[in-house]
């Protein structure tokens, strides 16, 4: 499994780039550099690109659940990207878990996911 996360636009946006299966631990990696980002500036804009994804183990999707709960107002809009049939229904799935607006990206769609996660309206980050 290979998880990468990076920071964009100042912060407001993040790219999470996996392949592979999702584990337990993969969380343990991307919940907090999220918690943190939410903590600065409240609401967050995810970009999730999928390369040839199988899924989660039975802990990540325990994870995922327990992360969605918790955060179902931090996320403002989410870009899921993939390039199959399955990752594109995601986009469906994912609605009731989260207030985001979700859009989904074919894979030859990267650049206009991230500008759509990107020019969204992020808050300023949080007064401390």
């Amino acid at each position: 499994m290979t998880l990468d996360v990076k920071q964009e636009a100042g912060g407001k946006a993040l790219e999470v780039h996996i392949s592979g299966k999702l584990l337990k631990e993969d969380y343990e990696r991307f919940v907090p550099v999220v918690e943190g980002l939410i903590g600065q500036f409240g609401k967050i804009n995810v970009l999730v690109s999928m390369h040839d994804f199988h899924g989660w183990t039975a802990g990540a999707l325990w994870e995922d659940i327990k992360f969605d709960t918790k955060h179902f107002r931090d996320i403002g809009r989410l870009a899921i990207v993939g390039e199959t049939k399955w990752e594109q229904g995601m986009a469906s799935f994912c609605r009731p878990f989260t207030s985001a607006k979700i859009r989904y990206f074919d894979r030859k769609d990267e650049a206009e996911a991230k500008a759509w996660v990107e020019a969204a309206d992020a808050p300023a980050p949080r007064a401390t």
